[in-house]
């Protein structure tokens, strides 16, 4: 089973992660320097995560798998600092005229397409 899930920290900030063996354990990468930034030491000595299964599939390539945590990473806005700490793809705001986001995601379905239809 290939899972998507969303892990909320007691910040209520998110991180969206995937899991292409949904191990049990598994609270994805987010980067650690962040994460110790926003919490102070006597707050690291006790917290509670929570870890959330919000997709899953049995039988979805790895790269629908990819294009679908994009996809979620994008829904949820948890690329954007102030709600996350998914750093990929590159939080742009709203209103400045920048699409990158759309671009990226477009990018990362034809080239995972591609890799997808070639033959090593």
């Amino acid at each position: 089973m290939k899972v998507i899930y969303k892990i909320t920290y007691p910040n209520d900030k998110i991180y969206i992660g995937k899991d292409l063996t949904n191990t049990f354990r598994y609270f994805g990468s987010p980067n650690s320097k962040l994460l110790e930034s926003d919490f102070s030491d006597n707050e690291k000595k006790d917290f509670t995560i929570r870890r959330e299964i919000i997709w899953q599939s049995v039988d979805a390539t790895d790269s629908e798998v990819n294009r679908k945590e994009v996809e979620l990473i994008l829904k949820y806005q948890s690329n954007n600092p102030k709600v996350g700490y998914n750093r990929s793809p590159k939080f742009k705001e709203k209103g400045r005229g920048n699409y990158s986001f759309f671009f990226f995601a477009a990018f990362w379905m034809i080239v995972s397409h591609l890799f997808s239809l070639s033959t090593f």
